[in-house]
């Protein structure tokens, strides 16, 4: 068991859910269901990625999709570093986009961008963004730093100490949530090994996946999520990577346990050092 020690930090960390949507997003393309055509805004769910805030530090979860619209409307001009939990395309998809950042202080610096994945995310960056790598680059490509790492092993982001929680999305495919001081950020999993969860154990706040409510062969059901939150016990709970399929957010979020709620889009919320 690691030293609690290690997940203290000595700020309010601040989190803010830049999407809570699955692969699709919310609505889904054509769909006429009560969610996809709800009015409340919270039923509209980009894909999955959230940003962290800690003093001076700001991290970022993911970069799908919808990655170029989520940092407009938080309005940020700088982030330190992106942390990616896997390589499906919801999740790595809009990472050309970090070249806006690149040339925010252009001139007299081009910033380059860090990026930290795992093994199999990181070839997969690497295969998906080769422009982005080439020996002689086209002018506008984004610049990358490409960091990869032992998800079996603590890391050092910009000064702060995260430790990587390793899962399984499926028996093809791995996942990587991250644990930041009091915070815990799972999305993807659908399988946790013990090893695993003692590192989440003491969290304050706990963000984990459920799709939906029935089950699906890669993913965290409702359930699931549930079950997972129950022997972590943290403080507070966050519900992501939600579909249409798991109903209207003012109908189910009454539904869940005392202190576990649904995430929406722009959220965001503090978490204080409870050790």
């Amino acid at each position: 068991m690691l030293n609690s020690s290690f997940f203290r930090i000595f700020a309010p960390m601040k989190l803010t859910f830049l999407g809570t949507g699955t692969s699709q997003g919310v609505p889904v393309i054509g769909c006429r269901c009560r969610v996809c055509t709800s009015a409340d805004r919270r039923d509209r769910r980009l894909r999955t990625s959230a940003m962290i805030e800690a003093g001076e530090v700001r991290l970022v979860i993911d970069a799908g999709p919808d990655f170029r619209y989520q940092m407009l409307r938080t309005g940020v001009r700088r982030i330190d570093a992106i942390l990616l939990t896997h390589e499906h395309k919801d999740h790595i998809g809009g990472l050309d986009d970090v070249r806006a950042f690149n040339f925010v202080d252009y001139p007299p610096t081009v910033r380059r961008v860090d990026i930290y994945a795992a093994p199999a995310a990181a070839a997969c960056v690497r295969k998906d963004f080769d422009y982005a790598f080439a020996r002689d680059k086209y002018r506008g490509v984004p610049e990358i730093e490409l960091h990869e790492f032992d998800p079996s092993q603590p890391l050092r982001v910009a000064g702060l100490e995260i430790l990587p929680v390793a899962g399984h999305h499926s028996d093809r495919f791995t996942v990587t949530g991250y644990r930041i001081g009091p915070l815990a950020y799972l999305t993807d999993f659908k399988r946790i090994d013990e090893a695993e969860l003692d590192k989440l154990r003491g969290v304050d706040t706990l963000v984990v996946n459920a799709l939906r409510f029935a089950p699906h062969d890669s993913h965290f059901n409702v359930a699931e999520a549930l079950e997972l939150i129950g022997r972590v016990r943290p403080r507070a709970a966050w519900l992501t990577h939600m579909s249409h399929e798991i109903g209207l957010h003012a109908e189910t979020e009454p539904m869940l346990p005392a202190g576990v709620r649904m995430a929406c889009d722009t959220l965001q919320i503090e978490i204080k050092d409870p050790i």
